[in-house]
């Protein structure tokens, strides 16, 4: 059969499992955006000639994709796998065993529990960048089967023994700006956008300008992009915004980077060269108060940055140094002010639990937030995640009710820390008692709201003083607990 012909046929399907109607929190918030991740490998793939589908599970239902996939039946498929979407991924496995198609799993989950993933029926795992192996390993696996899967790079894998090879790690893209933009023509972007609009006012198209993050926070996963930080010219991310504008008429923007504002040179280049095209369009990011100054906060305005999201996480500037963040209170402090006087709307995110956590933390975390004065933000309970220095320090204080299937690293829970109880008071007072703040700087007559958030906020301090001495013991039926307004935000993508 001639190349031509093959490629008639189709190569690989590629999916995901995220399905938004099953998603009672993001129902409430309703702020869907495309697994960019997977587009890009998408583009890649059809760049080098291959036929390819995507599957957008996130406006389907389970039976529309079990109905189409027992249409479509695909010889190979393609999956996209984190931990919001770990539990369907696993149920779509028997489905696709029974209708004989060859299952490789990506992203930032499988990885870490490759051999669990291949007893549950795929057959391969990808480790890191998925584009370079998939375009190796379509053609391998058409020529040759499972045989010969020793020499492809990046991949956890069953030999004809039974035996788990894993094989050398796969070097990453080195230059972005060669690569095709996302795939946003393969699924329905429109519906994202109309999405937005119904429930916003706004339509919100998602883009990221670079990979990896070098920082060193011990809770957050490197899986897919590593350590290393790769970013793309200034006139190849112009360019995109340029056609997203002209193709999908958004009114915002949405930076996924993990540090937008991280190299400083590029990034005032890169406001140089809208404002001299032209182009404004608001957006919203997520960056370090240690990579923003006077001249950065001016770019961020004159973009149109309407808000920009800082991992604070902790008040306490000894939990900080625990988690390696590399960051200092009081800059965080400082660049929240210098930030909103330039009429950017400042969110933090704040994690409660971590290793070492005591009441007097997170009263300096109360503290933190009344002194910054965030316009929003997030608190969740810290969770470890595999192949995280998080987990491995407490791996041997890890536990969870579930079997492996039933849960994600969310439901871990650490043994020896206080227990759920007490981070739901926590969570309680911290949210009441920073809102109550800022009510009365604000000079807020709304004495009902007030009255509500001091009566929350004294019966989240008298819990946790009832609850101070408890310990989670390994018992607890929800170990990681969530917290108020609870939020994964790992910029994931296969």
């Amino acid at each position: 059969m001639s190349k031509s012909t093959k490629l008639r046929r189709m190569d690989i399907l590629l999916t995901h499992g995220y399905f938004l109607y099953e998603d009672a929190h993001e129902l409430q918030v309703m702020k869907p955006y495309p697994p960019l991740g997977l587009l890009y490998v998408s583009s890649h793939l059809k760049a080098r000639g291959f036929n390819v589908e995507v599957f957008d599970t996130t406006f389907s239902s389970w039976d529309a994709f079990e109905q189409h996939m027992r249409a479509a039946r695909p010889s190979l498929v393609g999956i996209y796998t984190n931990l919001m979407t770990k539990q369907r991924v696993l149920q779509m496995l028997p489905l696709f065993r029974e209708l004989g198609s060859r299952v490789i799993l990506g992203g930032p989950e499988p990885p870490h529990y490759a051999e669990d993933y291949l007893a549950a029926g795929a057959d391969i795992v990808a480790v890191g960048e998925g584009e370079l192996t998939l375009e190796e390993l379509i053609p391998h696996l058409a020529h040759h089967g499972m045989a010969g899967l020793e020499q492809v790079r990046g991949i956890v894998f069953r030999d004809g023994d039974g035996h788990i090879v894993r094989t050398g790690p796969r070097p990453q893209i080195a230059d972005l700006a060669t690569q095709p933009w996302p795939d946003r023509e393969a699924i329905d972007l429109e519906r994202y956008l109309e999405t937005w609009q119904t429930h916003h006012g706004v339509r919100s198209v998602s883009l990221i300008t670079a990979r990896g993050c070098p920082y060193t926070c011990t809770w957050c996963s490197h899986s897919v992009f590593g350590d290393t930080h790769r970013r793309r010219s200034v006139e190849d991310v112009v360019d995109e915004v340029a056609w997203l504008a002209e193709r999908y008429n958004p009114d915002q923007l949405w930076y996924a980077d993990d540090v937008f504002t991280i190299n400083r040179r590029w990034f005032l280049q890169y406001a140089d060269a809208l404002k001299a095209c032209g182009l404004r369009l608001p957006f919203e990011c997520i960056s370090r108060a240690d990579r923003i100054d006077e001249a950065v906060a001016d770019a961020l305005a004159g973009m149109g940055c309407y808000r920009l999201w800082i991992g604070a996480e902790s008040g306490s500037q000894r939990i900080l140094d625990a988690m390696k963040r590399k960051a200092d209170i009081a800059d965080v402090q400082a660049k929240s002010r210098l930030l909103q006087s330039k009429g950017i709307q400042v969110g933090m995110f704040i994690m409660l639990g971590y290793d070492g956590e005591d009441v007097s933390d997170i009263e300096a975390t109360v503290d933190h937030l009344k002194r910054s004065n965030p316009d929003v933000f997030l608190t969740t309970v810290a969770y470890p995640i595999k192949g995280t220095k998080y987990h491995e320090a407490v791996a041997d204080q890890v536990y969870s009710g579930l079997h492996w299937a039933e849960r994600t690293d969310r439901d871990l829970g650490v043994a020896g820390r206080y227990s759920v109880e007490f981070y739901d008071h926590a969570t309680r007072w911290m949210v009441s008692e920073v809102n109550l703040h800022k009510l009365r700087q604000a000079g807020s007559r709304d004495l009902a709201r007030m009255a509500r958030l001091l009566v929350n906020a004294r019966r989240g301090r008298l819990g946790m003083r009832r609850t101070v001495d408890q310990r989670d013991t390994g018992n607890s039926p929800d170990p990681a607990g969530r917290g108020w307004d609870a939020e994964s935000r790992a910029t994931e993508a296969w």
